[in-house]
């Protein structure tokens, strides 16, 4: 395939959804735009099922396979025995040579939902294959490229340091590992999620090193939930690639408020106009955040199942989950207009105290079932009738007097 070299797809390649380019991006940006064919791969760890944070990343390698270059997706069948100890406060749990292979049953089938992996520029590698033929003397030459102080300044070390907390051995060498990887398929670029920089750019190190040959690091946004922290296999709020379309739309319906902005821009294939466009509605209130997250979810499922499969997704959500019945009778409490709810709901005793009322509202747990939206205004004054899920399961009428 010809590389394509339109600045208009560069840009859009190089700025959605990218955090950093090292070392500029507009030193990558010329090597596009040169005609050049990149070598250009990511590392797939098998710990776990694929999730929505891989899909992030082969997606950002899908355009660049659009553009005409050459893919290599390089599953570590090596480095996951070791573990990334990347954000991890505690040394992972090393993993057997059969638990990594039964992990990564179906990945080529995933990845290719994405990936055109019949491309003559494609390619699956494994770095057991390279990396279990270093010798110690090997080992010694490639460790001798980095330093003690390098390894250590990792934020998760420095919090393992200040906690008491051991540093083994093997968790320095995770890197030297990722890095010689780089080396071995003399790669022009290597993409991974921000949280990867560190890994990535030892690779850049070791390719001048030993290569004398400049290596591109592109970085991703993660999603993450509303405290911060990113979605994954850690965290427990993932959303694998092998989910059903009914379970991926779902979860997707499950996640907070906060994450659709991002969650269109990261993991959909809206034009950044239409993004923005959205992102614009929800900070104003012109949207319906609900409304919203329904897309969000099609949007996602139609990526991976296809739009029949989404719509099908859609269909099932609405059916389960908005037709469910409210209950004919529920508590009634009056108030007058004007009054704030938060007060209404404690002097009647529905709710112990305000700061269980913000509790709800910042968890999204208050729901205004005749406007079909979720209150995320802990200030909110009653001005009309209301009826509300409180939780799972408390339903509640709110009746504004008449003067």
């Amino acid at each position: 395939m010809q590389v394509i070299t339109d600045e208009k797809k560069i840009d859009e390649v190089l700025n959605r959804s990218v955090v950093m380019a090292y070392p500029t991006k507009e030193l990558l940006k010329a090597a596009l735009l040169s005609g050049k064919k990149l070598r250009i791969y990511n590392g797939i760890d098998p710990t776990g099922d694929l999730h929505i944070g891989h899909g992030v990343v082969l997606r950002k390698l899908r355009q660049f396979q659009d553009l005409g270059h050459e893919i290599i997706v390089l599953i570590g069948d090596f480095t996951a025995r070791i573990g990334d100890p990347t954000d991890k406060t505690a040394t992972r749990k090393k993993l057997s040579k059969e638990e990594v292979e039964k992990n990564a049953l179906g990945y080529k089938k995933l990845i290719s939902n994405i990936l055109d992996i019949k491309s003559p520029d494609f390619k699956f590698l494994y770095n057991e294959k390279w990396t279990n033929k270093l010798k110690p003397e090997d080992l010694l030459d490639l460790t001798s490229n980095f330093t003690v102080s390098q390894l250590l300044e990792r934020d998760m070390f420095q919090n393992r340091i200040k906690e008491g907390k051991e540093i083994y051995l093997h968790e320095f060498l995770y890197p030297v590992f990722q890095a010689y990887d780089s080396v071995v398929m003399d790669v022009d670029m290597e993409i991974g999620g921000n949280d990867q920089t560190f890994n990535m750019l030892a690779g850049r190190t070791l390719m001048r090193k030993l290569k004398n040959k400049e290596k591109f690091v592109l970085t991703t946004k993660l999603l993450t939930d509303s405290t911060g922290k990113k979605m994954g296999k850690t965290e427990g709020n993932m959303v694998n690639l092998n989910e059903t379309p009914e379970n991926m739309y779902g979860k997707v319906m499950s996640w907070s408020d906060e994450l659709i902005s991002s969650g269109f821009e990261i993991c959909t294939d809206l034009s950044m106009s239409e993004v923005n466009n959205i992102k614009e509605s929800l900070t104003s209130g012109k949207a319906n955040p609900r409304d919203l997250k329904m897309k969000l979810a099609f949007e996602i499922v139609k990526i991976f199942y296809g739009e029949k499969k989404a719509q099908g997704a859609e269909e099932n959500f609405v059916k389960t989950f908005q037709k469910k019945e409210v209950p004919e009778e529920m508590e009634e409490i009056k108030c007058e207009a004007g009054e704030m709810l938060s007060e209404v709901l404690v002097k009647n005793k529905i709710l112990p105290s305000k700061s269980e009322w913000r509790r709800l509202v910042l968890g999204n747990g208050v729901h205004d079932l005749n406007k079909d939206n979720t209150i995320t205004d802990q200030n909110i004054k009653v001005s009309e009738n209301l009826t509300l899920k409180i939780g799972k399961k408390r339903f509640i009428k709110v009746i504004v007097e008449k003067k």
